[in-house]
């Protein structure tokens, strides 16, 4: 290899960037159209311009293109082959354009399309956890605190946390995406074009609902892209928490639940092992895009105004991070619609231990006692019942005495069900309080689905 060919190829965006072509062709398209509209060049050149740049897209589509790394970009290569099917004519497209706006112009379109598909994603997500929430409604599973057992919950309650996590993902990506649509086109290289263009009919043809107000900003903003990241690093997050849950829930030692065997493997020597690979690797997968979330900060954080080609570096790790959390929601939404409970487990598990301590706290404070000498006097009374390797309920009265007279027959009417009924309030485990959580979150998801 030359070096000259060394050169260009270190420079060359044509083996990623060609994934935007259906962008750069509309935006190339309604720019032809509005420069004939505008008397710019004439309707017949607009024409001929349109239907070759149609062409070239299904030459792209079927295959059939013939792309060319010498020409560095996508816009080249579209460009150069427009000159091949239309002649001289297609050296007019480019009237009143600067490769600064159009690839502007073509990440927003890219990023808003994505930003729907990762909407939708979610939207699958929450439809197969309130599915699951509302299949098991009935099921109670330890509340856990720094991973050691703390209070009895309801299942669904547990799930529907998920539930909200992803409510804020999507009300990010939907807050993102109306700073994501605005057209920069009609900026030209950083100052404006000298042309009597309609930035309007072309914001309409391509469906952005306002046009950029500063050339300068417009050619050399990517903070769409940083706050793609920044969402996508944040619902990363949530389904790594998920994924974490699902390992621990599907290990031996907990045994709540059984994951399909379609997303976990065999060991290469262990016949027996029935990995959760996918909730692992969503975990892993979590770390590459903060990795992108900080690349494309790093990139912005010292370029002067306007465009450098440091900007070029701004599509891979997008790219990258669209695929990776679209199909990791893809994943989960299979994960949770089939995963099986194991009911047994999870009651026996929400059961054991001292995991109604802090009922018998709220117990005596209903009794008079105030909640700081209560919680003393249970404390001291679960290390009493290890101490002797009892239960709650395996204590006689007078033992519970022993710590507080308040303690009386009605101790033993404390159980799971009592715990969680207890839990009354807005936003609670109770079963009550639970089921308008369902029906609310019922009403988000059908709000989602019909936006």
């Amino acid at each position: 290899m030359t070096s000259e060919s060394k050169a260009s190829s270190y420079t060359a965006s044509i083996s990623y960037d060609r994934r935007l072509y259906r962008q750069d062709i509309a935006g190339s398209v309604a720019h032809a159209r509005m420069l004939g509209k505008q008397g710019i060049i004439s309707e017949k050149e607009a024409e001929s311009i349109v239907t070759g740049l149609i062409s070239i897209r299904q030459e792209i589509e079927d295959g059939s293109f013939p792309w060319r790394e010498e020409l560095e970009d996508l816009h080249m290569n579209i460009e150069a082959r427009l000159f091949e099917k239309i002649g001289d004519v297609a050296g007019k497209l480019h009237t009143a354009r600067s490769r600064n706006d159009q690839v502007a112009t073509d990440m927003r379109l890219y990023c808003k399309e994505a930003t729907q598909g990762i909407l939708e994603g979610i939207k699958a997500l929450q439809a197969a956890i309130l599915a699951t929430a509302e299949a098991h409604k009935g099921v109670v599973i330890p509340g856990y605190t720094h991973l050691q057992r703390a209070q009895p919950v309801l299942l669904s309650h547990h799930l529907l946390a998920y539930f909200h996590m992803l409510q804020r993902d999507r009300e990010r990506f939907r807050d993102g995406l109306a700073r994501t649509d605005v057209l920069p086109l009609g900026s030209g290289a950083l100052a404006g074009v000298p042309y009597p263009i309609d930035r309007e009919s072309v914001a309409r043809e391509l469906g952005f609902s306002r046009i950029s107000q500063n050339s300068m900003d417009a050619v050399s903003d990517r903070d769409f892209l940083v706050e793609h990241h920044a969402a996508s690093a944040i619902c990363m997050m949530h389904l790594s928490r998920l994924a974490e849950e699902l390992v621990l829930w599907s290990s031996q030692e907990f045994d709540f639940i059984r994951l399909d065997d379609a997303y976990t493997t065999g060991s290469s020597i262990m016949p027996q092992k029935r990995n959760p690979d996918f909730a692992e690797l969503a975990r892993g997968k979590t770390g590459r895009v903060y990795g992108h979330l900080v690349g494309i900060l790093t990139l912005l954080k010292g370029l002067p105004l306007t465009y450098n080609r440091d900007l070029q570096e701004d599509k891979e790790g997008f790219f990258d991070t669209v695929d990776t959390l679209h199909s990791t929601l893809e994943a989960f939404a299979g994960m949770v619609s089939t995963l099986r409970v194991n009911t047994q487990r999870t009651s026996q598990a929400a059961g054991d231990g001292y995991i109604l301590a802090t009922d018998l706290a709220d117990y005596l404070v209903r009794k008079g006692e105030p909640f700081r000498s209560a919680h003393r006097i249970v404390s001291e009374l679960v290390r009493s019942a290890e101490s002797d390797g009892k239960g709650f309920q395996q204590l006689s009265l007078q033992e519970y005495r022993h710590f507080s007279p308040r303690f009386q027959e009605d101790v033993y009417a404390i159980n799971v069900d009592s715990s969680i009924a207890s839990r009354d309030v807005p936003g609670g485990t109770a079963p009550r309080r639970v089921e308008e959580a369902l029906r609310e979150a019922r009403r988000l998801l059908e709000e989602a689905l019909g936006g």
